[in-house]
């Protein structure tokens, strides 16, 4: 498989890290939180020390090459040393959540036959102390935590006293066993090797040459996703430094601290601090909205001079003064020195791109799936183009399949061929069969096209897309997105395959809404704000007004259904990446939704 692709030296994860703790060693790898609230920072030179000293102890404890570690971690320095050091045994990490259903974790621990299973906390170790009853393959359970027997602790202190050199593992060796929490039916195992992950690591440094030891992040997405244990291979890989974020509530204290200078991020982020961006210049409003207003439409007329070869220093004069007084204070929300993001899994709001590449915080939309170890496409620095996900990394070929798609379109499903591409399903050969193409490519299931530069732009999901019955094809997942958009809407869930229109399910955001009631002195609890047509007409008219800027009148809800309990992972209408389970939600709200058609 990889023979055609002559990859890039070095080819395993082991060497990557090593390569690193030799030329960076006394250099800031991981930061984690203190009780004091400031951050302390271990180094290469001392991963290093800790990697080889969990190396041991595994060793003499019977681990071996081509056997299964499995982790139920948060990120944290522990997880990354737990999977350098099962890295070099050769054996294979299945990484899982902290926040995830007990049955899933059994599951993922019975499919993949985890021997040792890490656990960061006592009560994880409650839930599954069963386990090694009922699963055969499962030897050891070991807590991350503590200092007696069956720890981390005592694993690390064994392996000092009883050193094993590292095996090199070749690129086709598998390294990480990833689960993904697809939106129907049981999770399926990726199995990624070695040369997928270090491929695509050599390809953003191709696409991202300024990548250096200097650069810095806040590590918030999940290593036992895809997406987020790339981050952790992209930094480490040039000696940059991850500060772990300590939760979600703390965001912006903690950006304040580890003061990032890129981000691999998610559209959710920048969209929530758009939106409240926006809600509080729009609720001070006088002079404050001016000035505001004032910078935005300065900084948009310089970009569209800029793109002409062109300048003004009117424009140049009104935004230097806005900038300073009030975008300087947004780039502090994110530390002041970030420099850039790339944000994936979703599709980015071109308009809330645009401003904050205005702003001075450029946002580049990247495209990968957990089968491609993830990357497949990305715009960069050097080359950009807002609204699409970029240019196919380096080594990556991505074809434009048509045959799979209503005659006449003019997009197709994308095709991938490349190092990145998985070695197949963990025990399904069926759904591998289904999902890899006769000569090596991997098919999405998104649908998309190439511009005449080499530009990816998705067009919708293959799987996700309905027809209405006049036979027009509905992509509802870019609706949803641009519905959640509102300043006043959770979640959304747009239904109308088969039917005449469509129609669509509103959670409302009840903390903002709050605010609202309490203007209006209405109630505040969600019962009543959903009963409340005042309000729903209200989120109703701006949903439609924004709506109606992108999409055809046919693709436009015609009814809408205000309930009260929100998506979550907990009542299984979301998976672990946020996508939602859109079955799950029209089943439990099936009477409710079709309802709306006979109104």
């Amino acid at each position: 498989m990889f023979e055609k692709y002559n990859l890039t030296k070095p080819d395993n994860l082991v060497e990557l890290f090593e390569q690193s703790i030799k030329n960076y060693p006394d250099r800031p790898c991981l930061g984690t939180k203190n009780k004091d609230g400031e951050y302390e920072w271990i180094t290469y030179r001392e991963m290093g020390q800790r990697i080889d000293n969990l190396r041991g102890g595994l060793v003499n404890a019977g681990l071996k090459k081509g056997d299964v570690v499995g982790i139920i971690s948060n990120n944290s320095v522990d997880w990354a040393v737990i999977h350098f050091a099962v890295a070099g045994v050769n054996a294979m990490l299945v990484p899982m959540y902290e926040a995830e259903l007990l049955h899933i974790w059994e599951y993922i621990i019975k499919d993949s036959a985890v021997k040792f299973l890490f656990v960061s906390k006592p009560e994880i170790y409650e839930k599954i102390k069963d386990f090694p009853s009922k699963l055969p393959t499962l030897e050891k359970i070991f807590l991350m935590t503590g200092s007696g027997d069956n720890t981390l602790a005592a694993l690390e202190t064994i392996g000092a006293k009883n050193p094993v050199a590292p095996v090199y593992p070749s690129p086709d060796d598998v390294a990480v066993l990833v689960y993904t929490s697809g939106t129907t039916g049981d999770p399926k195992g990726v199995l990624l090797m070695h040369g997928n992950w270090t491929s695509n690591h050599h390809a953003r440094t191709v696409a991202y040459t300024n990548f250096n030891q200097d650069d810095r992040t806040v590590s918030h997405l999940p290593w036992a996703h895809c997406y987020g244990l790339g981050e952790l291979h992209t930094f480490t890989a040039v000696g940059g430094s991850l500060g772990f974020l300590e939760s979600p509530t703390t965001i912006v204290e903690d950006m304040a601290k580890i003061r990032p200078t890129f981000l691999i991020s998610v559209p959710k982020i920048f969209n929530k601090v758009y939106d409240t961006i926006v809600t509080r210049v729009n609720e001070a409003g006088g002079v404050k909205k001016k000035l505001f207003d004032m910078g935005v439409n300065a900084a948009k007329k310089r970009r569209a001079l800029a793109e002409q070869g062109k300048s003004s220093a009117i424009a140049n004069f009104k935004f230097n003064l806005v900038n300073k007084i009030v975008f300087q204070k947004i780039r502090d929300l994110f530390g002041g020195r970030l420099e850039g993001a790339v944000t994936g899994s979703a599709a980015m709001n071109p308009d809330i791109s645009k401003f904050f590449f205005d702003i001075g915080i450029p946002l580049y939309d990247v495209y990968g799936l957990s089968e491609t170890s993830p990357g497949i496409t990305g715009n960069r620095p050097s080359c950009y183009r807002i609204g699409s996900v970029g240019q196919p990394l380096d080594k990556i070929q991505v074809v434009i399949d048509q045959s799979v798609v209503e005659p006449g379109s003019q997009d197709g499903e994308i095709v991938v061929y490349g190092p990145n591409v998985m070695k197949g399903y963990h025990n399904k050969p069926a759904a591998t069969a289904e999902i890899m193409t006769p000569d090596g490519g991997i098919r999405t299931g998104d649908r998309g096209r190439l511009d005449s530069d080499g530009f990816l732009w998705i067009t919708g999901r293959i799987k996700d897309q309905y027809k209405l019955i006049n036979g027009k094809y509905v992509f509802p997942a870019a609706m949803e997105e641009d519905i959640c958009l509102n300043h006043y809407v959770q979640n959304a869930m747009v239904h109308g395959a088969g039917c005449e229109y469509n129609v669509c399910v509103i959670v409302p955001d009840f903390l903002a809404l709050a605010g609202y009631a309490e203007k209006n002195n209405l109630p505040k609890d969600p019962a009543s704000l959903v009963a409340n047509e005042a309000v729903t007409n209200m989120i109703t008219g701006e949903i439609l007004d924004n709506l109606k800027k992108k999409y055809g009148s046919y693709e436009i809800p015609k009814k809408f259904l205000y309930i009260t309990e929100p998506f979550t992972l907990e009542n299984g209408m979301l998976t672990q990446t946020m996508k939602l389970k859109r079955r799950v939600v029209t089943e439990k709200y099936k009477d409710r939704i079709m309802a709306l058609y006979q109104e």
